[in-house]
């Protein structure tokens, strides 16, 4: 299993494409630990999601306020940069973040094109970042659960998967409620977002069992907020130390 340490304190741009103007997302002007915390973390996905033949991942956490949906946002853009074609969709559709996030409107998203009040070509915000398409959650509904294991939503997911290279899930938190565990058949396996001082071990051992009982799999974890530390180089057989205070840990 890997640990993915990176850090979320980035300032946002405040020129250039409506995700640059959001506070915290990936920017030319992010500082450069930041960024290549966020290109080990695609660098392990993508070879992670290859075993498993599979273009397609969660982000999830176990409770919310964890920074998981910026966490998403950046590994989106990550990916974006790589010169893929990637798809980000918010399938939180109880408190949907992603839409705020990129500064996108959210008429018409998952929800309505399950509803069939809309279609997905239109409901898909093209180039919100170079090479990144995304699909909010549209309105809330009042039965979430039942549309993510709707036939109409895997079908949406079957078109994703053929259209992208890579497409990327914001889910709900595992420890609110068990609409995370329905995609389980359509991933490759799922990201766990963990925060510094927020997410404690409890949380961890909870959520790994939860991912086990519904017979899938976390790739990895991404930790964020993580204090400054002192700058310096230092190596052991368990872990790596670069300066800005990025830590890259790689747990078997």
């Amino acid at each position: 299993m890997k640990l993915i340490n990176t850090k979320k304190n980035d300032k946002a741009n405040k020129k250039g494409t409506s995700a640059e103007k959001a506070k915290n997302v990936l920017t030319s002007d992010s500082k450069f630990a930041i960024v290549e915390g966020y290109k080990i973390a695609r660098t392990n996905l993508v070879f992670s999601l290859t075993a498993q033949n599979s273009n397609c991942v969660a982000v999830t956490s176990w409770s919310k306020g964890e920074g998981k949906s910026t966490a998403t946002v950046n590994l989106a853009i990550s990916f974006a940069k790589m010169g893929k074609r990637v798809l980000l969709i918010d399938t939180d559709l109880r408190r949907p973040n992603l839409h705020n996030l990129l500064k996108l409107k959210n008429d018409t998203g998952v929800s309505d094109i399950i509803g069939q009040f809309g279609d997905f070509q239109s409901a898909v915000h093209h180039n919100a970042v170079t090479n990144l398409d995304v699909l909010t959650s549209g309105a809330i509904p009042p039965n979430p659960s039942e549309l993510l294991a709707s036939p109409v939503f895997a079908d949406i997911l079957k078109k994703a998967k053929e259209e992208y290279d890579y497409v990327i899930m914001d889910t709900p938190p595992l420890g609110v409620v068990t609409d995370t565990l329905l995609l389980k058949d359509y991933v490759g396996g799922y990201v766990m977002v963990v925060r510094e001082r927020i997410t404690s071990h409890g949380d961890i051992e909870r959520a790994l069992q939860s991912v086990k009982l519904a017979d899938t799999k976390v790739l990895g974890f991404l930790k964020v907020g993580c204090e400054m530390r002192s700058r310096g180089y230092g190596y052991n057989k368990y872990r790596y130390r670069y300066n800005y205070n990025y830590n890259y840990y790689y747990k078997y």
